[in-house]
C-alpha cells in the first residue's frame, strides 16, 4: 500500500468533524523522514485543503550540527513556500526526566506558547512511533492511559494537536519521500542504542516483525483499545474529582480518604494529568496513597516527584509544581515610576504590582521615600489597618489559614526598614492611606 497526499487529507477531514476546520496548520518540522514528507503532501494538496501553512522547527541545542539542521529547514520551507518558525529552547537535562523526556518537555512548552486558538499544529508520528510508545510505556509499567499509546487528537493551548498519520507505516512514508526525491536529516542520534526508544526500534521490533509481520497493526489496535479503557477511567475520575470540590490543585481530604486505593490512584493521575505536571511513577503513587493520604491529622507530609509534589494540610491534599525557593535573604529596592510597576517575584511566585492612584494603598510619603521588596526571615511583626494591636506576622498567617509551605514566599514590602505590606494581604496601619499605592500579587500561587 502507498501512502499518497489524499490519505493525509482524508484523514484531516475526519478530524475537522469534531473539531471544526482550522485557521491554520502548524506543522511540527524538524526536519526529518516524517515532517518532511507530511510537510510536502500538505504544500502539494494546498489548493484542495485552502489551510494556511506554517512551519515550526525547535532547536534544542543538544547537537553540534543543530544549527545546520535549522539552515536545512529554512531551505526545504523556502523551497516549497512556506513560511518557517524557528523555536530555540533550553533543555534541563539535570531535570530528573532524562535526556529525552526533558527534551520533549521543553519542545511542547514552546509548542504551547506559539499556538493560538483554532490553530491546529500537525505532528507526523506514524504506525512504528505508535508501536515503540506502547512497547515502551508497557516496559515502563504504564496503566491504560499509557498503553493507549500516542493520542490522535487532543487540545492544545487553545487549539488541538493532531497526529493523522498514525496509521502509516515509516515504509510507506520511506517510499513516498523516494518518489518525491526529498530531501530530509539523519540524526545520528537516533542510531544510539542507549537510548530506550532507539534500541525498541532497531534490536525489538525487527525481531517481533520477523515473527509477526503485522506487529504494528496488532498492538495499534491494542492501543485503541486501552485508549478505550482510559476514556473510562477517566471519566469516572472526573465523577469523583467533582466530590472532591472540582479544583485540581486542592482536594478534600476525607473525602479522598472515603474512596478505594483503585479510585485514589485513578482522580490522582487525573488531576496531576489536568494540572500539566510530569506524571508521578508508579512508586510514588503508592507512596502517595500508603504514606500521604493516611497520615496523622497534625502531619504535614511531602511526596515529591521531578517537577511535582503533593502535600496534605488540615483538611486537604495539595497538588502543586515543583517549590520555588524564595530568595529570603535578598533585599531588592522598588523602583517606582509614574505607571503601574510590576516586580518580578522568583520563578512560580508571579509578579508583584505596584498601582497609584487606588481608593487605599500605601500613603505617597511612604512610597517615596523608598520600598523594598524582602521574604520572612523570622520574628516579623506588623499592625494591620483596621486592628488595635501590633501582631506577629507568624500567628497573622496562621489565623488566615495560609498554607505553610507559601508562609517563607509572600513578598514583604518594607519602607525605611518597617514592614508596611504583606504581599497583598495586609497594609500597616500607620503606611496606609485614601487613596494610595495598592500592592496587587498578580498570578500568585494558591495560599489557601
Amino acid at each position: 500500500m502507498t501512502f499518497k497526499h489524499d490519505d493525509l487529507l482524508a484523514k484531516l477531514a475526519e478530524v475537522a468533524e469534531l473539531a471544526g476546520r482550522p485557521s491554520r496548520y502548524v506543522i511540527a518540522y524538524s526536519g526529518g523522514l516524517d515532517s518532511t514528507v507530511m510537510l510536502h503532501a500538505l504544500v502539494a494538496s494546498r489548493d484542495v485543503h485552502q489551510t494556511r501553512l506554517t512551519a515550526v522547527h525547535i532547536d534544542h541545542a543538544l547537537h553540534d550540527d543543530s544549527a545546520a539542521w535549522s539552515q536545512h529547514c529554512k531551505a526545504i520551507a523556502d523551497s516549497l513556500d512556506v513560511e518557517l518558525v524557528e523555536l530555540k529552547v533550553h533543555v534541563d537535562v539535570d531535570s530528573g526526566e532524562g535526556t529525552e523526556g526533558a527534551a520533549r518537555r521543553a519542545r511542547y512548552d514552546a509548542f504551547r506558547s506559539y499556538v493560538r486558538a483554532g490553530d491546529w499544529l500537525l505532528s507526523a508520528h506514524h504506525k512504528d512511533d505508535q508501536a515503540e510508545t506502547l512497547l515502551l510505556n508497557l516496559m515502563r509499567g504504564s496503566g491504560p492511559a499509557g498503553l493507549a499509546g500516542i493520542g490522535e487528537i487532543r487540545p492544545l493551548a487553545g487549539g488541538w494537536l493532531v497526529r493523522p498519520l498514525l496509521s502509516v507505516a515509516r515504509s510507506q512514508l520511506q517510499d513516498y519521500a523516494a518518489k518525491h526525491e526529498l530531501n530530509w536529516i539523519d540524526d545520528p542520534s537516533n542510531e544510539d542504542r542507549q537510548y530506550d526508544r532507539n534500541y525498541l526500534r532497531h534490536e525489538v521490533l525487527p525481531r517481533l516483525q520477523s515473527r509477526w509481520p503485522d506487529v504494528a497493526s496488532r498492538l495499534k489496535r491494542s492501543a485503541v483499545l486501552a485508549g478505550e479503557a482510559s476514556l473510562l477511567l477517566d471519566q469516572l475520575a472526573d465523577a469523583d474529582f467533582r466530590t472532591l470540590g472540582g479544583r485540581a490543585d486542592r482536594l478534600a481530604l476525607k473525602r479522598l480518604q472515603e474512596l478505594p486505593p483503585a479510585r485514589q490512584r485513578n482522580v490522582l493521575r487525573y488531576v496531576v494529568r489536568e494540572l500539566g505536571l510530569p506524571s508521578p511513577p508508579a512508586t510514588t503513587l503508592q507512596s502517595l496513597i500508603t504514606e500521604l493520604i493516611p497520615a496523622r491529622d497534625d502531619a504535614q507530609p511531602i511526596v515529591t516527584w521531578p517537577g511535582a509534589e503533593i502535600r496534605r494540610y488540615r483538611d486537604n491534599v495539595y497538588v502543586l509544581a515543583a517549590s520555588t525557593t524564595a530568595e529570603s535573604d535578598a533585599v531588592r529596592p522598588i523602583t517606582f515610576g509614574t505607571a503601574t510597576k510590576s516586580v518580578a517575584l522568583a520563578p512560580g511566585l508571579g509578579d508583584l504590582d505596584l498601582e497609584p492612584g487606588a481608593p487605599s494603598g500605601l500613603a505617597d510619603a511612604v512610597v517615596t521615600r523608598g520600598l523594598e521588596l524582602r521574604y520572612r526571615s523570622g520574628g516579623e511583626e506588623i499592625k494591620p489597618l483596621g486592628q488595635l494591636h501590633t501582631r506577629k506576622l507568624k500567628k497573622l498567617l496562621q489565623e488566615e489559614g495560609v498554607v505553610p509551605w507559601m508562609r517563607d514566599k509572600l513578598p514583604l514590602v518594607y519602607s525605611e526598614g518597617k514592614l508596611v505590606a504583606v504581599a497583598d494581604l495586609w497594609i500597616a496601619a500607620g503606611a496606609a492611606s485614601e487613596p494610595g499605592t495598592a500592592i496587587r500579587w498578580r498570578n500568585r500561587p494558591s495560599l489557601h
